[in-house]
């Protein structure tokens, strides 16, 4: 990664850092891009240069968050989720859980969806069967996902791979 993508993607966190700060305080529409620009300490210009809306700027949090999660467990092989590797997925949310509660808390689903159909879509490729699979793929992990935090993770990482498997 050059030095330029490293500052962007710098900037991009401090922003989404700050925007889940603001989230843990205040009604999520409520919160202003002013706001998550001084509290990541850059100018609203910024922000209108890297994000066009608020979830955008979760969603790339959640990316990010998998993407430094997978390098730590040497996950090189495994970048999206698969049937080989739902354990990763439960294992990596479990240990996100009071990121991913404050984003559905405020009612912002699709911004966890959009991430992990994000991290998922280089596994498959471009034809026809690969594309349905990843959409089906993808909305039946963010159900099993959804319902886990609406249960307040009360299951846990291992149970919930247990869980997939039987279903799969």
């Amino acid at each position: 990664m050059g030095k330029n993508s490293m500052t962007t993607d710098f900037l991009k966190e401090c922003m989404s850092d700050s925007l889940l700060k603001l989230m843990r305080k205040k009604d999520f529409s409520k919160i202003t891009v002013d706001e998550i620009a001084a509290g990541a300490g850059v100018n609203r210009s910024t922000w209108f240069r890297n994000y066009t809306t608020k979830n955008e700027a979760l969603t790339f949090k959640l990316v990010k968050l998998w993407d430094r999660w997978a390098d730590e467990y040497d996950l090189s092989e495994k970048r999206g989720y698969n049937t080989d590797n739902a354990q990763d997925f439960f294992r990596f949310n479990y240990e996100n859980r009071t990121v991913l509660k404050t984003i559905r808390d405020a009612g912002l689903k699709s911004a966890i969806y959009d991430a992990f159909y994000s991290a998922m879509m280089p596994l498959f490729q471009t034809d026809v069967q690969g594309c349905y699979f990843s959409r089906f793929y993808s909305y039946g992990l963010f159900g099993l996902l959804d319902e886990w935090i609406s249960r307040d993770f009360l299951e846990t990482p291992d149970k919930m791979t247990e869980i997939f498997n039987n279903i799969i």
